[in-house]
């Protein structure tokens, strides 16, 4: 692993700054339990880095015509859980239990989410970006990756075993357990 890699990996597994850029409090915790629900990993943070990334103003790299810019879509994507959740359970989705919120998720994924925004941008595929961004953040984590045992660096050196249980002298050994 070079060192500019090793330094990405412990810059992800610093903690997260207190708070939010972007995204107002409450925004930000919407997104964060929605985080959880989706990727429920305790100690990895999704939702700072999308924050980040909404604060910076940047993109990640791609979105459905149908959505507005992510800065945007963000913004009434947890407008729209928190209207689903409303209409639903009668509460804001910060305060419904894990069945609850999973309930709204669905909705939302399914294309079916009551709710004013969900009348003017496609639930489903916002649905979708948010996976989507959630899922590279969490597997860009260390601990995700120390999870499944991934060991293949994108600069690391190349892989020369590749046959059937062959393991690069940097590879760890699988546990025994």
């Amino acid at each position: 692993m070079t060192a500019a890699t090793r330094d990405a990996l412990r810059a992800r597994l610093a903690p997260p700054p207190a708070g939010a850029r972007y995204l107002t409090g409450s925004e930000f915790a919407t997104l964060a339990a929605a985080c959880a629900r989706l990727l429920p990993r305790p100690g990895i943070d999704i939702a700072g880095p999308i924050d980040e990334r909404l604060a910076a103003g940047t993109c990640d790299g791609w979105r459905y015509d149908a959505l507005p810019p992510d800065r945007e879509a963000y913004r009434r994507g947890m407008a729209g859980l928190d209207q689903t959740a409303q209409a639903i359970f009668g509460a804001p989705f910060t305060q419904l239990a894990p069945a609850g919120q999973d309930t709204v998720l669905s909705a939302v994924q399914g294309g079916t989410a009551p709710g004013e925004t969900w009348q003017a941008m496609p639930a489903d595929r916002f649905f979708e970006e948010l996976l989507a961004e959630a899922t590279e953040i969490f597997f860009a984590h260390p601990l995700a990756q120390e999870a499944i045992g991934y060991a293949g660096m994108a600069d690391a050196p190349g892989w020369r075993r590749i046959g059937l249980d062959e393991r690069e002298d940097r590879e760890p050994a699988a546990l025994r357990g």
